[in-house]
């Protein structure tokens, strides 16, 4: 079966190519890391209890940031793997002090195999099922267990992946232990062939903090130019197509800043936004409008807003995550599309802690919510308490990899 994926994996590298081609000429930065790509790097000195906490991107690095607190607080060395260049450039901010970050591999087995060699791992922990075969084959022969925490499988994916069962047999029953978010993924995974499978809830709960400031917040405001005394709509983790909803949903006379998503959209942005003001940039303008073009200062940039809105989920994009937000106190605002916080955007919606709306209302639920302080006091109170109440699973994440460990 190596030889199986390798061969399809080397058929699907000149589409991939030459998207990554298309994608460089419309201006999109090349991708880094390649020699780590193909597992090539130092190697880390042998350890006896290493584990390897593998995260995609921002969005799941951002969500292990309790869990590695606690691992390392129970002993354990963590070494840190991240699959996406934004992602490896905030792993490094929040972990870089006190632990390795390292690339992870694509999934040929002489990366794979080269990757376990350099990281000589006794533990992989898999953040939210990322499940590539070469690796979880290449761990169970090299004895290493595989433990998914946070789990997440929709029923689009789930589909995706029975379409290509016979590519897959026996990838999911490799799996040690499977910890995942809620009794639908649970199904979902367990349909695929994974055992040990438990419904443990999600740590993105754990990760919002219930506070009023944040360090850095009123220097970057400052930085940017914004007027503190005046209200500021701030929006996170934006797509173009949003960035033009917002400037048309806009009241007038109100402050917006948005942080795009990805660093290809810093630039669309500043198209829309006309005469912003660029947080990496030194000119300053008279404006009323933002660009946080920088990585891991959104929660400060959240607790200076008036009001929040969610970004990717007015687009057919799934959502982003709106608890760190609500913990900061901020009246926040959702689109439709998010899918991939099903569980917390319910309670949420359920408990009277977040406004959703459709693209066509944004403007109308903004201006209620400015002119509505009873409303703001609500759900602020409604949705720190929500919060609160759903807390502990990273608790409970940890006590399956100790499990995982001692079996």
């Amino acid at each position: 079966m190596f030889l199986l994926y390798d061969l399809l994996y080397i058929l699907a590298l000149p589409p991939v190519l030459f998207i990554s081609l298309v994608s460089r000429l419309r201006g999109h930065p090349a991708r880094k890391g390649a020699k780590e790509r193909l597992g090539i790097g130092n190697a880390l000195p042998s350890a006896k209890n290493r584990i390897l906490l593998h995260a995609v991107s921002v969005g799941e690095v951002n969500a292990i940031r309790n869990l590695v607190t606690s691992l390392t607080n129970h002993g354990h060395e963590l070494v840190i793997s991240v699959t996406t260049d934004t992602g490896i450039k905030r792993a490094e901010d929040l972990f870089g002090q006190t632990h390795a970050v390292v690339r992870y591999p694509l999934d040929f087995s002489w990366s794979v195999r080269s990757f376990l060699k350099r990281i000589k791992p006794t533990l992989i922990v898999l953040v939210e099922l990322e499940v590539w075969p070469n690796m979880l084959r290449c761990a169970e022969h090299n004895d290493i267990p595989v433990v998914v925490v946070n789990g997440r499988l929709s029923e689009r994916s789930c589909k995706r992946y029975k379409k290509v069962s016979w590519l897959l047999r026996g990838t999911f029953g490799r799996l040690s232990m499977v910890g995942m978010q809620n009794e639908t993924y649970a199904t979902n995974v367990a349909s695929l062939g994974a055992a040990n499978v438990k419904v443990l809830g999600t740590m993105k709960w754990d990760n919002a903090s219930i506070r009023d400031s944040v360090d850095g917040a009123h220097e970057l405001a400052k930085e940017l130019g914004i007027d503190l005394l005046k209200p500021l709509v701030v929006a996170g983790s934006t797509t173009p197509e949003e960035h033009i909803l917002l400037r048309d949903s806009l009241p007038k006379d109100i402050q917006l800043l948005v942080a795009p998503r990805r660093p290809e959209w810093f630039g669309h942005a500043e198209e829309v936004f006309t005469g912003c003001n660029r947080r990496t940039s030194s000119k300053r303008n008279d404006t009323r409008f933002y660009v946080l073009d920088t990585i891991g200062e959104l929660t400060a940039a959240y607790s200076l807003a008036t009001i929040v809105v969610i970004g990717r989920s007015f687009v057919p994009l799934h959502g982003s995550d709106p608890t760190e937000s609500i913990g900061l106190g901020k009246p926040t605002i959702v689109g439709p599309n998010m899918l991939d916080f099903p569980d917390i955007t319910h309670a949420l919606l359920q408990g009277s802690g977040v406004v959703q709306c459709a693209a066509s209302d944004l403007k109308t639920n903004i201006e209620e919510l400015l002119s509505d302080s009873d409303l703001c006091d609500a759900l602020r109170k409604n949705g720190r308490a929500i919060i609160t109440s759903h807390q502990g699973a990273t608790k409970r994440y940890v006590e399956l990899i100790e499990e995982a460990i001692s079996t």
